[in-house]
This record gives C-alpha cells, sequence and structure tokens, in this order.
C-alpha cells in the first residue's frame, strides 16, 4: 500500500484521537459532577428518610417528601450509570479508535461515502459520524460485503448500495500498526496478529476479525430457533455474546420493541466459565445478561433438595461397573417422558392427588381432605391447572375469613396493647395517617397482627405447597410403565427416588420431569419476560432438558450454540438430527441452523492432531498459524508421568500465563494436585463450584475446561487404561482443542487407541520405555 495512502489515513486518526480527547475531558467534568449530584441528593434522602415520622398529622406529608427524594435518586443514579457508560466508550475508542473502513456508492452518486467502522459511534459537534459503530445497519457490509453491489437490512427494509473498497485498520493508541484492503470479510493478515497475541485468562472481544458466517449468527432477528454447531475455537461463543450485544442495540436503535438485558438469561456450562466471559458485553457497552447454569437453574426451582449437577453424575458414571439402567435414563430424558407426564397431568383423578396437610405451629390449619373436598367440588370439565387455580383461591378466601374472624379474638387485642408507638405504626404502613375513626384504624391493625401471625399459612398457598409434589412424582412413576425400560430397572429406581428425597437429594434425571410435572398441575414456573434464551454446550442437555427450559420461557427466542464432537455426557448427534428434533420439540416456526467449521483458537498443528481424532474431522478447517506440533510423552508409571508433568508445566510456565493441568475426573485432578504441589510447583486446583480462573498452572477435570481456552495445555494420563475405546473420543478431543499454543499428551503406558490410531504425523512421540 502506498505511503501516501498511510499518511492520510494516520492524519484522520490524528483528527479523531483530538476529537476523543476533546469529549473525554468534557466527560469526565460531567461525570464528575454527576457523581457529586448523586451523593449529595443521596444524602439528603437519608437524612430526610431518618426525620421521627411517628406524629399522624405528619406522616402523609413525609411519605410523600420521602417518594419524591426516591425518585430523584433514582434519576441521578440512572444519569450517573449513562454519562459513565459514554466514559467507558471513550476510553475504548482511545485505546483503538477503529478497525475498518468501507467506500460505499449510492445509485446516481459519483462519488463513494467513506464510512469507518469501530467498536463503538462517535459523532462530532455537528453530528457527523467520525466512526459508525459495528451493530449498526451499515457496518454489516464490513463483514458480509465484498466488493460490487451489496445489500443490508435496515428497520426501513432492504437497502442497496456499491461497495467500492473496504480497507482494515489496527490502531493501538493512535497509531496505525497494520492497515491493508481486501475483498475477504476479515483477512488472514489481522487475524495472525490478533489470534497469535498470548492468551490473558479472560475472552477476546474481537469484533474487528468477525467472520461472515459469526455476522449471520450475530445479526439474525427472525429465527425463533437459531442453532449454532461449531467445532472447537471457532469463535461460536464470542459470536453468541456479539449477537447479544447487537439485539440490545438493535431493539434501542430502530427494533420493533425495546429489550433490556435482564429479559435475556444465558445457560453456561459452570460458574467458571460464566465469569470467564463476564466481562465481554460490558466491553462492548451493554449491560450483562443474568447467568445461570443447570445446575443453578433446577436447584433454585427445587430449594430443599440437592440437585445432582452433571458433573457429580459424569464422576457417578466413571467410577461406576453398573450400567444397567441406561434405559431407564434415556427415557426419563427423552422426549416421550414429557409426553407422558403431560397426559398424567390431564387424567389425573382426585383420588390420585396427592394433597399436604398445612399446620401452623404444628396444629392443622387445613387438612388434605378438605383440600381435596375443594378440588372434587371444580367442574370436571376444567382442566387441572385450572381446578388447581380454583381451589388455592377458595383456600385464599377461606383463610382471609378466618383472619378477620380472629381478628376479634381476646389475644390480638392483648397484643395490641403491648405495642409501643413505633411499632404500631410500623404495623400500620403506608395507611399511617389514613383513616378518619380511630375504630377503623384498630380494626385495621387488628387484622395485620393476625396476618403477620398466618403469613406461613399464606406462603403455603402460594408457593403451593399444599400439592406435595414428591410423593404425586413417585405416583407417576409407580403407576407408568414405558414399553423401553426394563420393569425391574424402572421399580428399582421409584425405590431410589423415594429414598433420595428422604435425604433431600434428587437425581438429574429426576429433576426436570418432577418440576415440569408440578408445572402442569399447578400452572407455574413460567416466564413469561424473557425475550431471547441462549444456551452454550447444548450437545449436553437431555431433549427432556430443553424441552423444560422452553416451557419454562415460552415466549423467548432460542439460541442453542454447542459441537457436537465435545459431547461429554450425551450420544453423539448430527446437528441435522438434533435441529430436527429441537424443532420439533421446540414447535418452532423458523428454525434457523448455522454451521462454523473453522477453527481460530489452536495454532495448525494442534487443530489437525485435534480434528485427527475424530472420524469425521475432515469437515474442520485449520487456521493457518504456525506453531509446534503437540507432542505425546509415554511414561513406565504414575511417578515418571508425573515428573515428566511438572517438566512441562513449568517449561511452559517460563513463556506462556495460562498453563492448564486438564484430567479425567476430579479424583485425578486432586492426585495430580497433591503430588505436583509437593514438588513445590505453583499450582492451582479448580473445581465446580469456582468462579475465576488463576494464572499461572491450573488443574481442573476436563468437564471444567468446557469452553475455554489457555496458552499452553497439558493432556494428563491419555492412555489406554484410562481412555480404552472409542468412547473416549469426545474427552479427548476436547482436551486437545483447549489449546492455543502448546499442547503435551502425558500417558502412563501405552496412549489410547484414540490417539495411536490417529496419524503418527500428526504428533511428536517420546517413548521412556
Amino acid at each position: 500500500m502506498a505511503d501516501t495512502d498511510r499518511q492520510q489515513e494516520q492524519t484522520r486518526v490524528d483528527q479523531v484521537m483530538d476529537e476523543i480527547h476533546r469529549q473525554l475531558a468534557a466527560s469526565e467534568e460531567t461525570y464528575q459532577a454527576a457523581h457529586a449530584e448523586t451523593g449529595a441528593i443521596q444524602k439528603n434522602y437519608a437524612d430526610n428518610a431518618s426525620v421521627n415520622t411517628f406524629e399522624v398529622d405528619d406522616a402523609m406529608e413525609t411519605n410523600a417528601e420521602l417518594q419524591q427524594q426516591r425518585q430523584l435518586v433514582y434519576l441521578a443514579v440512572t444519569n450517573e450509570e449513562t454519562i459513565g457508560q459514554q466514559l467507558d466508550n471513550l476510553k475504548a475508542l482511545d485505546r483503538s479508535a477503529y478497525f475498518g473502513r468501507i467506500d460505499i456508492k449510492d445509485a446516481g452518486d459519483t462519488t463513494s461515502d467513506q464510512l469507518y467502522i469501530g467498536t463503538f459511534s462517535l459523532t462530532d459537534a455537528d453530528q457527523n459520524f467520525l466512526i459508525y459503530d459495528w451493530r449498526a445497519p451499515i457496518a454489516s457490509i464490513y463483514y458480509n460485503g465484498t466488493l460490487g453491489q451489496v445489500h443490508y437490512q435496515t428497520p426501513a427494509g432492504k437497502q442497496t448500495t456499491e461497495l467500492t473498497k473496504k480497507r482494515q485498520f489496527t490502531i493501538k493508541n493512535g497509531t496505525i500498526t497494520n492497515m491493508f484492503d481486501t475483498n475477504e470479510t476479515v483477512g488472514d493478515e489481522m487475524l495472525q496478529a490478533v489470534l497469535g497475541e498470548q492468551n490473558d485468562a479472560v475472552m477476546q472481544n474481537i469484533v474487528a476479525t468477525i467472520q461472515k458466517e459469526q455476522n449471520d449468527i450475530i445479526r439474525d432477528t427472525a429465527a425463533d430457533l437459531l442453532v449454532v454447531q461449531g467445532v472447537a475455537g471457532s469463535g461460536k461463543t464470542s459470536a453468541i455474546l456479539q449477537r447479544i450485544a447487537y439485539l440490545l442495540y438493535h431493539s434501542r436503535n430502530g427494533g420493533q420493541s425495546e429489550i433490556a438485558a435482564d429479559q435475556m438469561i444465558l445457560f453456561s456450562p459452570n460458574r467458571l466459565f460464566s465469569h470467564y466471559i463476564s466481562e465481554v458485553l460490558p466491553s462492548l457497552g451493554e449491560r450483562n445478561m443474568r447467568q445461570v447454569t443447570l445446575d443453578d437453574f433446577l436447584t433454585q426451582r427445587l430449594q430443599g433438595l440437592h440437585v445432582q449437577t452433571l458433573f457429580e453424575r459424569y464422576e457417578d458414571d466413571a467410577t461406576t461397573t453398573d450400567h444397567a439402567t441406561t434405559d431407564v435414563r434415556d427415557y426419563l430424558e427423552s422426549t416421550q417422558l414429557m409426553a407422558d407426564l403431560s397426559t398424567y397431568s390431564r387424567s389425573v383423578s382426585v383420588a390420585d392427588l396427592r394433597f399436604n396437610d398445612i399446620l401452623l405451629d404444628g396444629s392443622l390449619f387445613f387438612t388434605k381432605e378438605a383440600i381435596a373436598a375443594i378440588y372434587a367440588e371444580q367442574p370436571a370439565t376444567m382442566s387441572t391447572p385450572n381446578r388447581f387455580l380454583a381451589t388455592k383461591n377458595t383456600l385464599i378466601k377461606q383463610l382471609k375469613r378466618r383472619i378477620k374472624t380472629e381478628a376479634q379474638a381476646d389475644w390480638v387485642a392483648t397484643e395490641l396493647d403491648n405495642l409501643d408507638t413505633e411499632h404500631y405504626h410500623d404495623l400500620l404502613g403506608d395507611r399511617l395517617g389514613t383513616f378518619k375513626e380511630l375504630d377503623d384504624e384498630m380494626a385495621f391493625a387488628a387484622r395485620a397482627i393476625v396476618r403477620r401471625r398466618f403469613s406461613p399459612i399464606y406462603e403455603a398457598l402460594f408457593n403451593n405447597y399444599f400439592l406435595d409434589i414428591y410423593r404425586q412424582y413417585d405416583h407417576f412413576l409407580q403407576t407408568t410403565a414405558p414399553e423401553s425400560v426394563d420393569a425391574t430397572n424402572w421399580s428399582m429406581h421409584e425405590q431410589d427416588f423415594d429414598a433420595g428425597i428422604e435425604y433431600h437429594r434428587i437425581d438429574l434425571a429426576d429433576s426436570v420431569p418432577l418440576l415440569y410435572l408440578r408445572d402442569l398441575i399447578t400452572g407455574g414456573g413460567q416466564n413469561r419476560s424473557i425475550a431471547y434464551v441462549f444456551v452454550d454446550e447444548m450437545q449436553d442437555y437431555s431433549l427432556a432438558q430443553m424441552c423444560y427450559i422452553k416451557h419454562a420461557f415460552p415466549k423467548a427466542k432460542f439460541t442453542l450454540l454447542g459441537d457436537s464432537e465435545q459431547a461429554l455426557f450425551n450420544h453423539l448427534q448430527t446437528p441435522q438430527e438434533l435441529v430436527h428434533q429441537l424443532a420439533d420439540a421446540f414447535q418452532a416456526k423458523r428454525p434457523n441452523l448455522i454451521t462454523l467449521n473453522r477453527s481460530y483458537r489452536s495454532t495448525m498443528p494442534i487443530t489437525n492432531f485435534a480434528k485427527g481424532l475424530l472420524p469425521d474431522g475432515e469437515h474442520i478447517q485449520a487456521f493457518n498459524r504456525p506453531g509446534d506440533l503437540p507432542q505425546i510423552r509415554l511414561r513406565k508409571d504414575t511417578t515418571a508421568a508425573i515428573t515428566a508433568t511438572a517438566e512441562v508445566a513449568a517449561q511452559e510456565l517460563a513463556t506462556y500465563g495460562t498453563v492448564a493441568i486438564l484430567t479425567k475426573n476430579v479424583i485425578t485432578a486432586r492426585s495430580v494436585y497433591r503430588d505436583l504441589h509437593a514438588a513445590h510447583l505453583p499450582v492451582s486446583l479448580l473445581n465446580d463450584a469456582d468462579r475465576t480462573l488463576p494464572k499461572g498452572v491450573v488443574i481442573m477435570p476436563v468437564y471444567l475446561a468446557k469452553g475455554l481456552e489457555f496458552d499452553a495445555v497439558v493432556a494428563y494420563d491419555v492412555s489406554s487404561t484410562n481412555y480404552p475405546s472409542d468412547d473416549a473420543i469426545g474427552i479427548l478431543y476436547t482436551m486437545a482443542s483447549r489449546a492455543m499454543h502448546h499442547l503435551t499428551l502425558i500417558s502412563v503406558g501405552d496412549a489410547s487407541p484414540v490417539i495411536s490410531h490417529a496419524d503418527p504425523k500428526l504428533l511428536k512421540i517420546e517413548h521412556e520405555f
């Protein structure tokens, strides 16, 4: 590229940086003023809130003033947050002003318009765009367009223009370090520069290097079910986070309805991964959406029970030799089960409903027989959830009548007489000062006392505790005889369920059907405010779990992403099979499958080795980034393997920031940690409760590494003893594909046949026996 072009572009960068610095200075001043104002308003509110409001004459006026002050505090805090976000955006632009330029010429124009694309928009004092936000409709040309006629979507519909130039930049602190013209989405030159950098333990937000397929994922607003099948390191998780940022931006800027971050929920594979990606959305100027793991989601809905986690089940399966009941699990995680539960809930009789007594201080308040009688009185033509709701409403009406009657009791009058002024006013709450007659005020206070005493009853009714869902689900197990399950295995499972409930435990396979049955009978359990649900590592979810999540968020559009090759917990399925099943189960009207086959995470030798482990790995395309061949070190015993592991970890730590030692399970991880710690190597042991990823050498079972990447990986004990069959393909592929720059495999004895059957040219072999 001509030096004059580069100089002209640098001159423009200098001008843009001057504007950024001008706006930064102004925003800093505005932010400090807003911060001071918020502090003053909050102090004023605190002072007023502590004023004595026990005089009835002053109560209403004081409450009105406090409400006004509360609103002022909210407005001040919101204003400060908005200015703070603008300041953060400008600081990001200061570090890297923009990364792309497109020249477009509309029909009839004689000259092209030059548009510069960056992480955030920037306008000058005259509202001229100096930088266009990467999420703006016009910016899609940068990612999707090739020179010539191009189309892009806007709120007004499809627009057509001519793309005459596409230029890419790397700009750091106001200086162009790299610049070239391209006809592709992203030039390899830029990807090489970015992806070759050492991992910083936090997923990089590289909007400059979004590929066309990733851009299709990001900007899809039509699909109600978007399934992304992406090979390891293809950037699918990054694309999904950028999709979330785009959807939030799109809804604010011409979308049909505005969507807030709290209307989105992301199911992530573990807490460690949730923290790992937690800074991506803020770096794009958006608030984080809610993130949960499947375990957290189920536990929140089954409070009081310990729900078996996916990892606990994985560990249990790895240590047991009894696989006779896999037919039970397959049924419990199928769509057939969900259909059978639906049939059961519609036809369950009054005699088969398992109601609970409701107690207050150990005494019967509502008997289960009385509750069953109320349910039986409801019209038989009503659906089960409507009959249940009518029963609930009847019980609440009876409770209110009981409160009104009980308010006349002597104990209530005695308690009222013993209240001091402060507690009496607390009892009246917002009704303080609103009564014209003292008798009316005293009657209200008496009912308030009884309501407080009877609050456990209301809570039990509100939360549907008068249905014993555990006995109800047990009844379903007893009265169901699935054709695909051995009768003895089914009976044993029903007994195991009962025993687990006695100890407040429930298997993962039972948790979803139990919750679904509870929702079908009570008519609850659904959140209709969620607009988008994102599920990462979808291959680790059963169809029953997917269906329940769909049931729980009935109004949401779904984005599911994963890699069928990394299935650690379920049977392998092709993406097409999975999409077909999900589209049917979700009753999706506009399903869309996008496949990402190119891996960018690892060097070419690592990717070639990883895909060489797969029976159909030819579809994976390795990015052309050079590096060393992976190495396997074969050792005669565990002592020698630990010595080799310590040597490799120390060597890698001298060069890289993050080195991961991955093991098959947590027992092995603990053993390796003890040995390396005794050898005075600085190591950290991670488990499924950890939320942060420390620097240095980390040891973890492979399932905790899902979605993560490390500069160097040591796959510990990939022996034929540990991985004797092709069932280990997913595990070993996941291990290998975590490495960005270096991959070493340690084996105690002969390597797994999964590895030995791979092309020997794909790795270096070091024998010790």
